[in-house]
C-alpha cells in the first residue's frame, strides 16, 4: 500500500478553475489533476472551514454591542464566522498575556472600517527579540509567521491560556492582506517590527531598533483579506460583534483597562460586565430583587458565576480563558448541574410534582460563567464549545448555600412551578372526555340507562366496586332496583393515591381517567351541583375488611384532591356496606350481621355465647350469593350510607391520612387507636372524620401489624401463622409448600389468599447470604439464591419443606402451654406471640413499610446474642453488637454508634485481573453483573474508567467474578479504590429499628442492645411461668400415678369392694379411703388437644377444676383402668413410674429459671454449630468453577490466528 502523504503536504483533488485551461466536462481528468500536493498554507487557504470556520456570510442571533443604546443586545446579524475567528484569535492572545505577566494593565483596540484596519495593543511582557537557535529565525517571526509553532505544546504544563494547537494568530496572518507585528523587549532593549503580506506568503525583513526606555508591549495590526470572505468592507453588524468581544475582555480580564478606538471601556470586572445584559434580557426575577446574582470561587479566583431567571429558554454567556464559548460546554453544564441539583428539592416541594425533569429547571436559567481552565479542549478550532471533562479543569467550584438561597429568592422556583402547573393543567385537560357524553365505550362499565340524560342524570348512582366479583353481586342486586338509575364499574385493585402523585402519573392512570369520563368530570372545574355530571351520586362498594376501608379512603382522597367541590354537594358521596360476619343461632336460626370485626368481637365477648352460634366470615363481596344480593338491595336504608358534606376537619384528616409529608402526624394519629373501636353503621349519615378516625385508622393499624414484627418473637402475623401450622401438623415430614400454605390458612382461619402464605413460607425457609441467619423451615428445592435476592424461587407446587430441627430449640415446646392463644370464629389459633429463648428479631432481622411507620433491622450473630444474654443473666454489662450475616465473607465495620460500613472483597491477581469474591450484603450478583456490563460498554461519558471484559463464575452461594482492565484503567481503579470503583461498599444503619412491643404498641428502639434489655425481663418472667406450669403438670401426673397405685392396692387387698356394686357406692368408698378426684386438665396446649367434647368436665389449669353438679367424673381415671392393670407386674411398673415422676418434679422445683435458660442457650449453640458445620461441608463439596470466559475468548482468538 502506498504511503499516505503527511498533513503538511496533503494531496488534494484539484478544483476546476475558471481559466482557459479548464478541460471540457466530457474529458476525463488525469491522475495528476485529481491528486495534487499542497503545502499546509495552501491547504488552509483552500479548505479554510477546517481551521477558521465558514468563510461565507451567515445569519444568526448573537450577542452584540449596540453603540446607540450602550448595551449588549441579542439580535439577528449577518456575519462571516471565519472573519470573526481570526480577529478573536488576536484578542485572546492579548488577554493571555495577563496570565504570563500579571503586571499587564491595558489592552487597546482600534477598528477602522474605512481603512479595513484592526489594531490590538497590549502592554506587559513582550516577545523575546532574539534569534531562535534551532529554527534560525527571530522568535516573533517564528510565532506569527510559521505554522504549528506554539508555547503550548507541553501538555504536562498546566496553563490557563487560550492558545493550544499552534495555529492561532498565524490564521489571522494567513487571511490578511497585511499583517504587522510590533513588540518591545525591555530585557534586551530592542523593538521589533515585521510586516507580512499576501496571506503570509510575503515576509518582509524585520526591523529591529534599540530602545532605551518605555514599557514592554505587543501590537498586532492587520488588514483582513475581505475577498476571501466575499466582502467588500467590514459592515456595522461585524463591527458590533467585534466591539462586543472587546467589552468581553474588559469584563473577563481583571485589572486591565480596555479601550476601544481611544475611549476607555467603562467596565471594570465581570460583575459590571454582566450588568450590560440586564436591560436587554427579559429577566423574570422576583419583584424587588436583583435581576442577576453573583458568586465566585474564593479559593483560587478561577470561577466567576452570575445567574438570572431567563424567559423560558436556557441562555448562557460564558468564557474560558477569555475565549467566548458561545455554545457553552462542560464548564457551563458543570455549574448548571449543581444549581439544578440544589434547586430541584425546592421545586418538587413547592410544585407537588414528583417528575421534575432537568430541562424544566434548565430552561428557566441564564448563566454567566467566566473561568480559567487548565489546558482546555474544544469541539473545533473555532472554540465555541469546551469539551474538557470537569475532573481535568484544574480547579473545582461548588455553588455556595448563600448563592443558592439568592437564586431561590430570584423568582426561579416560582417561575418553574408556574410553568410545571401550566403544563400539567394542559396534560390533565387533554384527557377529559365530553361532559355529558350519552354513551361511553369503557371496558367493564355497565352504564345506567339514564346516565347523562337530563334531568334524570342527577338521580343516577355510579357504584364503584372492589373487583369483578363484587360487580357481579351488584348486577344480581340491581334486579331489585332496576338498571335505569344505577351503573356499576369495577376497580382493579387499589386506586392511585393522587395526593402527592405527579399529574403525569395521574394522566397515565387508566382507572382515574375512566372514573372521570364515567362521571363526566372536567379537570379544574368547580361544581355547585351534580346537574352537569353524568351521575348525580357516587357510591363506593368494597369488601368490609381493612383493605376495603383503604380503597374507600383512596376514592375519597381522589375526590378531595382533584374535585374538592364534589364533597360540598349533599348526597353526592355514598357507601354500600355488607356484613363481614354473620352469626346464626344454632337452635332458633336467628341471624345477626356484623359490619366490622371489632363490632363482632365486642358482641362475642359481651354475650359469651360463641358455642350457641355458628359464624360465617365473608372474606369478600364474592362470598355473598344472589340471594344475599337481592336482600341487600331490597333493604337500601340498612346498607346504603351517605357521607356528610366535608368540613375543614374532614379535609385536614384526609390530607393527614394520605399525604407523604404528614408522616409525623400519622404517627400521632395512630396513638389514638383504642382496642375494640369501630364505626357506628346504624346511623344514616356518616361524617368523613368519623370514617377516617374509626375505620381507616383500623386499616392503618392492621397494615402496621402485617408489616412490622414483634420484638418478642420476631414474627409478623403471617410468619406466626405458618409456624403455628407447622407445629400443629405434628408430623415433621416434608410437605409441598402449596399444600402447607392451604393447611396453614385452614387451621389459622386466614381470610386472605394462600399465595401470600406460600410466599411467607418460602421467605422463612431461605438461607442464602443476606436472608435468614436461622431459617426455621428447611428449603427442599429452589427457594431462591443471592443471585437475585430470592426472586427466582420456584413455584410453591414444586417446593417441599418441613420444620427445621433448630426451630424447637429456639421456640421451646415447654413454653407452648404458657402462651396466650387467639380465638377466631370459635376456633383457637396461633398465640399473640411466641416466646423464643433469644430475640429472633435480631437474629433474622426484618424490613417492612406500614402506615406512618417502617422498620429496618439488620441481622446479628446468634453467638453474639447468646453471649450478651448470658452476660445479662450474670449481671454483667452488654457488649455492643455489629450486624452479621451467615455466610458473608466480607467485613462489617462500625463507623459510628448507629452506622456500619459493609465491604465486599476485591483484589488484583498475578495476571493483573481483579478478582471479586464477595459483594456487600444484599447487593445481588445479577445487579453487580449488570453494573459490570455498563462499565464494559459505558454510555455515560462521565464514567472515570472502563473494563475490557469480565467473567462470572459465581455459584448460588459464592461470588466469583474476574474483571480484566488495561493498565491505564487498572491504575485509575487503584487510584479511586477498588471497593469504591466497583460499588463494593455499602452502609447499614440502625436508626430505624421499629417493633411491636410486648403490649402490642409500636416502639422505636435506639439500638439492638435496647431490644435485648426489653426482651430479658419478659423472657425471664416466662421461664418462671414455664417452671410453674411444669410443676403443675408433673404434680398432676404424679397424683394420677400415685392414686392409681393406691387404688389397685386397695382393690387387691380387699379393702375396696369393686365388683358388682353401684358406682355411687364405690365413689363414696373411694372418697372415704382418701383417693383423690382428678379432673381432666383444661387444655392449655392447643396443639395436641383432642376435639372439644361438651360432655367432658374440664379443669381450669392450675387451680380448682370446674365440676358439673353431682358428677363423679373426677374418678374416671381410676374407672378406666383395664383388668390387666390389676396384675402384680403392672402394679410394680406403676410404682416405678410414680417414683420417677416424683424425682422429675423435685428436680424442676429445685431448678431456677436462669438455669433453664442457660441450658436452652447451650443446647441451641450445639445446633447452631452443627448448622455452620453443614454450611462448610456444602461449600467444600461445591462443584469446581467453570473455566474462565476470558481464557475461552483468548483460545478462540488463537485458533482464528
Amino acid at each position: 500500500m502506498d504511503d499516505v502523504p503527511s498533513a503538511t503536504s496533503t494531496p488534494t483533488p484539484a478544483t476546476p478553475s475558471s481559466t482557459s485551461s479548464q478541460k471540457p466536462k466530457q474529458e476525463k481528468l488525469t491522475v495528476e489533476e485529481i491528486y495534487q500536493k499542497k503545502t499546509q498554507l495552501e491547504h488552509i487557504l483552500l479548505r479554510p472551514d477546517t481551521y477558521i470556520g465558514s468563510t461565507e456570510a451567515e445569519e444568526q442571533e448573537m450577542w452584540v454591542y449596540d453603540s446607540e443604546k450602550d448595551m449588549i443586545v441579542k439580535k439577528k446579524i449577518k456575519y462571516v464566522p471565519g472573519l470573526y475567528k481570526i480577529v478573536d484569535e488576536i484578542l485572546v492572545n492579548a488577554a493571555d498575556n495577563k496570565i504570563r505577566d500579571p503586571t499587564m494593565s491595558s489592552i487597546k483596540v482600534i477598528i477602522d472600517s474605512s481603512q479595513n484596519l484592526i489594531s490590538i495593543h497590549n502592554n506587559g511582557k513582550g516577545i523575546p527579540v532574539t534569534m531562535h537557535n534551532k529554527e534560525k529565525v527571530y522568535v516573533p517571526e517564528l510565532i506569527f509567521g510559521h505554522l504549528l509553532t506554539s508555547s503550548n505544546y507541553d501538555d504536562n504544563e498546566k496553563k490557563v491560556t487560550g492558545g493550544r494547537n499552534g495555529y492561532g494568530a498565524k490564521l489571522c496572518n494567513i487571511f490578511s492582506t497585511e499583517f504587522r507585528v510590533e513588540t518591545g523587549d525591555k530585557e534586551r532593549g530592542l523593538q521589533y517590527t515585521q510586516v507580512f503580506q499576501n496571506n503570509m506568503m510575503v515576509k518582509k525583513e524585520p526591523k529591529i531598533s534599540h530602545r532605551k526606555s518605555g514599557e514592554e508591549f505587543t501590537r498586532i495590526s492587520f488588514k483582513p483579506d475581505l475577498a476571501k470572505f466575499e466582502l467588500d468592507s467590514m459592515d456595522a453588524d461585524f463591527e458590533s460583534l467585534i466591539k462586543k468581544r472587546v467589552y468581553d475582555l474588559a469584563g473577563c480580564v481583571d485589572g486591565v483597562a480596555v479601550s476601544l478606538n481611544g475611549s476607555r471601556i467603562p467596565v471594570k470586572g465581570f460583575k459590571k460586565y454582566v450588568d450590560l445584559y440586564t436591560q436587554s434580557m427579559e429577566f423574570r426575577n422576583a419583584e424587588g430583587k436583583k435581576p442577576i446574582v453573583f458568586d465566585r470561587d474564593g479559593e483560587n479566583n478561577r470561577w466567576q458565576v452570575g445567574f438570572a431567571v431567563s424567559d423560558g429558554q436556557f441562555n448562557q454567556v460564558s468564557f474560558v480563558n477569555s475565549i467566548s464559548t458561545s455554545k457553552g460546554g462542560t464548564h457551563v453544564e458543570y455549574i448548571a448541574d449543581q444549581i439544578i441539583k440544589a434547586i430541584t428539592p425546592k421545586v418538587i416541594s413547592k410544585s407537588g410534582s414528583k417528575t421534575i425533569k432537568k430541562h424544566q429547571i434548565r430552561s428557566h436559567m441564564c448563566l454567566f460563567v467566566n473561568c480559567l481552565i487548565e489546558n482546555p479542549t474544544f469541539d473545533s478550532q473555532t472554540k465555541e464549545t469546551m469539551t474538557l471533562r470537569p475532573s481535568h479543569f484544574g480547579s473545582t467550584y461548588q455553588v455556595s448555600p448563600k448563592f443558592i438561597k439568592e437564586i431561590e429568592q430570584s423568582g426561579l422556583v416560582d417561575n418553574i412551578v408556574k410553568f410545571v402547573k401550566f403544563k400539567e393543567q394542559q396534560l390533565m385537560t387533554k384527557a377529559d372526555k365530553g361532559k355529558m357524553a350519552r354513551r361511553l365505550n369503557i371496558e367493564k362499565l355497565d352504564d345506567a340507562n339514564l346516565a347523562g340524560v337530563r334531568p334524570h342524570n342527577q338521580k343516577c348512582t355510579l357504584i364503584l366496586t372492589e373487583g369483578d366479583s363484587a360487580k357481579a353481586l351488584v348486577l344480581s342486586g340491581l334486579s331489585v332496583v332496576g338498571r335505569d338509575l344505577y351503573g356499576v364499574f369495577p376497580l382493579r385493585g387499589k386506586l392511585l393515591n393522587v395526593r402527592d402523585a405527579s399529574n403525569k402519573s395521574i394522566f397515565d392512570n387508566a382507572e382515574i381517567t375512566n372514573i372521570k369520563a364515567i362521571l363526566g368530570l372536567q379537570h379544574g372545574s368547580t361544581y355547585t351541583s351534580a346537574s352537569e355530571l353524568r351521575y348525580g351520586k357516587l357510591m363506593i362498594m368494597t369488601d368490609q375488611d381493612y383493605d376495603g376501608s383503604h380503597i374507600k379512603g383512596l376514592v375519597i382522597n381522589f375526590i378531595d384532591k382533584m374535585f374538592p367541590s364534589l364533597l360540598d354537594i349533599p348526597g353526592f358521596l355514598l357507601e354500600f356496606i355488607t356484613p363481614i360476619i354473620k352469626c346464626t343461632h344454632k337452635r332458633t336460626k336467628q341471624q345477626i350481621p356484623f359490619f366490622t370485626i371489632p363490632e363482632y368481637e365486642t358482641w362475642a365477648e359481651a354475650n359469651n355465647q360463641r358455642k350457641e352460634w355458628s359464624t360465617k366470615y365473608y372474606k369478600g363481596l364474592g362470598t355473598s350469593d344472589k340471594k344475599d344480593a337481592r336482600s341487600y338491595f331490597g333493604d337500601l336504608p340498612t346498607h346504603q350510607k351517605e357521607f356528610e358534606t366535608a368540613d375543614a376537619e374532614d379535609r385536614g384528616l384526609i390530607d393527614m391520612a394520605f399525604s407523604k409529608v404528614k408522616v409525623a402526624d400519622r404517627k400521632e394519629w395512630l396513638t389514638t387507636y383504642q382496642n375494640g373501636m369501630f364505626i357506628d353503621h346504624s346511623v344514616n349519615k356518616i361524617k368523613i372524620s368519623n370514617f377516617v378516625n374509626q375505620e381507616l385508622l383500623l386499616f392503618s393499624i392492621n397494615d402496621n401489624m402485617r408489616s412490622i414484627p414483634s420484638m418478642v418473637d420476631g414474627f409478623k402475623p403471617g410468619q406466626r401463622k405458618v409456624f403455628f401450622g407447622c407445629i400443629k401438623r405434628g408430623r415433621n415430614t416434608e410437605m409441598k409448600v402449596a399444600q402447607l400454605a392451604n393447611y396453614v390458612a385452614g387451621v389459622t382461619q386466614y381470610h386472605h389468599g394462600e399465595a401470600s402464605v406460600a410466599a411467607t413460607i418460602i421467605n422463612m425457609a431461605q438461607d442464602y447470604v443476606g436472608s435468614n441467619n436461622v431459617n426455621l423451615l428447611v428449603p427442599s428445592g429452589q427457594f431462591g439464591t443471592r443471585h437475585e435476592g430470592g426472586k427466582a424461587a420456584a413455584s410453591p407446587r414444586y417446593l417441599f419443606t418441613r420444620l427445621a430441627k433448630v426451630a424447637r430449640f429456639v421456640y421451646h415446646p415447654d413454653d407452648d402451654d404458657v402462651l396466650d392463644y387467639l380465638m377466631e370464629e370459635n376456633t383457637s389459633i396461633e398465640p399473640t406471640w411466641y416466646m423464643p429463648i433469644l430475640p429472633m428479631v435480631l437474629i433474622n432481622g426484618a424490613d417492612g413499610i406500614g402506615t406512618g411507620w417502617s422498620t429496618t433491622i439488620p441481622n446479628y450473630n446468634p453467638k453474639d446474642v447468646v453471649k450478651n444474654l448470658k452476660r445479662m443473666i450474670n449481671g454483667e454489662e452488654l457488649i455492643p453488637m455489629s450486624p452479621w450475616y451467615r455466610g458473608f465473607k466480607g467485613e462489617i465495620i462500625r463507623a459510628d454508634s448507629s452506622k456500619f460500613v459493609v465491604n465486599g472483597i476485591a483484589e488484583v491477581d498475578e495476571k493483573g485481573h481483579i478478582k471479586v469474591s464477595e459483594l456487600p450484603v444484599r447487593y445481588w450478583t445479577e445487579n453487580f453483573k449488570k453494573h459490570l456490563s455498563l462499565l464494559r460498554e459505558p454510555k455515560d461519558k462521565k464514567m472515570e474508567f472502563k473494563i475490557e471484559e469480565f467473567s462470572d463464575n459465581s455459584t448460588d452461594s459464592a461470588v466469583d467474578f474476574t474483571i480484566e482492565l488495561d493498565p491505564d484503567n487498572l491504575n485509575k481503579v487503584e487510584d479511586i479504590g477498588m471497593l469504591k470503583s466497583f460499588r463494593l461498599t455499602a452502609n447499614i444503619n440502625t436508626t430505624n429499628i421499629v417493633c411491636f412491643n410486648e403490649n402490642g404498641r409500636i416502639q422505636k428502639y435506639d439500638s439492638p442492645e435496647q431490644i435485648m434489655k426489653e426482651f430479658y425481663p419478659l423472657r425471664l418472667r416466662y421461664y418462671e411461668k414455664r417452671k410453674e406450669n411444669l410443676v403443675y403438670v408433673l404434680q398432676d401426673d404424679y397424683d394420677r400415678l400415685h392414686n392409681k397405685a393406691n387404688f389397685i392396692e386397695l382393690v387387691l387387698a380387699g379393702k375396696l369392694a369393686y365388683y358388682n356394686r353401684k358406682e355411687k357406692d364405690i365413689t363414696n368408698d373411694m372418697a372415704s379411703l382418701g383417693l383423690k378426684k382428678i379432673f381432666s386438665r383444661k387444655q392449655r396446649n392447643v396443639l395436641s388437644a383432642p376435639e372439644e367434647d361438651e360432655d367432658e368436665d374440664e379443669g381450669d389449669g392450675p387451680g380448682k377444676p370446674k365440676e358439673k353438679g353431682g358428677s363423679d367424673a373426677g374418678y374416671d381415671y381410676l374407672f378406666s383402668i383395664n383388668i390387666r392393670g390389676f396384675t402384680e407386674e403392672k402394679l410394680v411398673e406403676l410404682r416405678r413410674q410414680r417414683d420417677k415422676k416424683h424425682e422429675e418434679l423435685e428436680i424442676v422445683k429445685n431448678t431456677t429459671p436462669t438455669t433453664f435458660w442457660n441450658r436452652d442457650l447451650d443446647a441451641f449453640l450445639v445446633q447452631w454449630d452443627e448448622m455452620l458445620a453443614e454450611d462448610e461441608e456444602l461449600a467444600r463439596l461445591a462443584k469446581p468453577i467453570a473455566p474462565s470466559a476470558i481464557k475461552v475468548k483468548q483460545q478462540r482468538k488463537r485458533k482464528r490466528v
